[in-house]
């Protein structure tokens, strides 16, 4: 049964592993590999088990580990060519890494990006596909809910949704009026009330798994974000723990995952 680890999610780093515990990938590399390393341990997982790493942008809370983990460990790096680009001009890569313009097979999974509409060069969320039938999508870092976004997402099994921020505290919040502006943006991040209607989008379609992620812990808390979600979902009609699980992704895990 395939499994998704939120190792790490916040704009402090953001890190998660999808798999089983013999073999799997990462979702972005964006804290140290000693901590990295070390929450993969806590969670019953070695870095020997990961294939492959795939970045979805260049911000550094994404990227900051991605040099010297790969430079310790030999795994293969994949992002699209605009991103790669700039991670090479970062000096984020200790070898080139591996441009992904359509779907990877790694072991029992096939990855595919999909874009996402955020400002970095050329922003993605990564669909994974399981030889057993089932699909997972990670999908943070959007300011808006797109077509592609929809379609990629459609009918999956399990999602990691973004949930960054709630309007009120965002707003009555400390942040500088352009960096308000910019988290609102349709390039900035998803708001709790807008990742619940989509939520609710895919708990019709299918998804009995839904993790959200990359929350603010300026502008958010993760009793806000699932409370706001749950409270969509129920008026369009569905049951928390009847018609779909709902967690929040922990700054750092405490070994936690979900099994879909």
């Amino acid at each position: 049964m395939p499994r998704i680890y939120p190792l790490f999610s916040s704009s402090k780093g953001n890190c998660t592993y999808i798999g089983s515990t013999k073999e799997g990938i990462l979702i972005d590399c964006g804290v140290s590999c000693k901590r990295l390393c070390a929450a993969l341990e806590l969670s019953g997982l070695s870095i020997n088990a990961v294939k492959g790493i795939f970045i979805t942008h260049e911000h550094i809370d994404h990227i900051r580990g991605l040099a010297v983990t790969t430079k310790k460990k030999p795994i293969p790096v994949y992002a699209n060519a605009d991103t790669l680009d700039v991670l090479s001009s970062k000096n984020a890569l200790s070898f080139q890494g591996c441009d992904i313009t359509g779907s990877v097979k790694l072991g029992g999974m096939t990855v595919t990006p999909f874009p996402t509409s955020h400002d970095a060069v050329s922003p993605c969320g990564y669909r994974i596909d399981f030889d057993s039938g089932e699909y997972c999508c990670t999908c943070t870092d959007l300011g808006v809910v797109t077509d592609k976004v929809k379609a990629a997402l459609k009918g999956a099994d399990a999602v990691l949704l973004e949930a960054n921020y709630d309007e009120q505290m965002l707003r009555e919040g400390d942040y500088p009026v352009e960096l308000k502006q910019r988290i609102r943006s349709e390039y900035g991040h998803l708001s709790n009330s807008d990742s619940g209607k989509f939520a609710a989008k895919l708990v019709a379609g299918g998804t009995t798994r839904i993790i959200l992620g990359h929350l603010s812990q300026e502008n958010n808390t993760p009793q806000t974000a699932a409370d706001t979600v749950t409270d969509i979902l129920s008026d369009h009609g569905f049951t928390i723990n009847k018609d779909y699980i709902l967690t929040c992704a922990p700054v750092e895990t405490s070994g936690g995952y979900v099994s879909f």
